[in-house]
């Protein structure tokens, strides 16, 4: 595994986990076995990016959207998700790593969010990495909700309407207590962002990799931080050489 350069890593390293289904399809397995091994490769990969000094990780873990897939598949993967963050309790706060969850919390039941409570209560003074799982996430909805919190300050007349300025925006999205991710990393080959992240995206670097999510290493995981240092980040401005020759 060739190396990758320590001073010049994301700060925040964005994924959207693309590819359990067909994973276990290609298996002839069940899809909630790919779903399984789904978490193992997580683990994996939180794992990987703790060791690399990544300050910020945020998994995109179920979608707004993935409300409408199967009955008895939404249900299991609840299970498993419920089980999967009961286990990584003592993993969170022996390794430092504070744990947030991102999306409408309130959706998820009731088992769910009582986890999701405890580990946030139980690591919310670690100081290591930001470990961010996004569920019942839409990026949409994320900027609808920070519409209604702003509204909601301008009818009580906290805020001028022309006080309002993206960082009004940004202080009430879920993510206003971590920087925009540097990387965002996409499994499976496809080519889109799938409503992740909407605001947050704006200059972030994307790769895609060509791996259904359970195959997803630490080769894959260097490999997508390699090619992020390849890159040029300008954020919509000019090296110095080509403005002085534009003047």
């Amino acid at each position: 595994m060739s190396e990758i350069e320590r001073e010049n890593l994301p700060r925040h390293i964005a994924i959207i986990m693309d590819g359990n289904g067909r994973w276990a399809k290609k298996r002839l397995l069940n899809r909630i076995n790919g779903h399984r091994k789904g978490i193992e490769a997580a683990r994996e990969t939180v794992t990987n990016c703790r060791e690399l000094g990544i300050g910020c990780l945020t998994l995109y873990t179920f979608s707004k959207e993935n409300w409408n897939r199967p009955a008895l598949e939404v249900d299991m993967l609840m299970k498993f998700l419920e089980q999967h963050l009961k286990g990584e309790e003592k993993s969170l706060v022996e390794n430092n790593i504070r744990f947030r969850a991102i999306g409408a919390i309130e959706d998820l039941p009731a088992g769910v969010r009582d986890v999701i409570s405890m580990l946030e209560e139980k690591t919310g003074n670690n100081t290591g990495m930001v470990l961010q799982l996004a569920l019942s996430y839409s990026g949409r909805g994320e900027i609808t909700a920070a519409a209604r919190k702003i509204a909601r300050q301008v009818y009580e007349g906290r805020l001028l309407p022309e006080e309002i300025t993206e960082k009004t925006v940004q202080s009430n999205l879920y993510t206003a207590e971590v920087p925009d991710p540097d990387l965002l990393i996409r499994t499976s080959g496809e080519m889109r962002i799938s409503n992740f992240l909407l605001w947050q995206l704006a200059y972030t670097e994307i790769h895609i990799a060509d791996v259904l999510w359970p195959d997803f290493t630490k080769e894959h995981l260097y490999a997508a931080i390699r090619d992020y240092q390849k890159r040029e980040r300008r954020f919509g401005l000019v090296k110095e050489k080509e403005a002085s020759a534009a003047g």
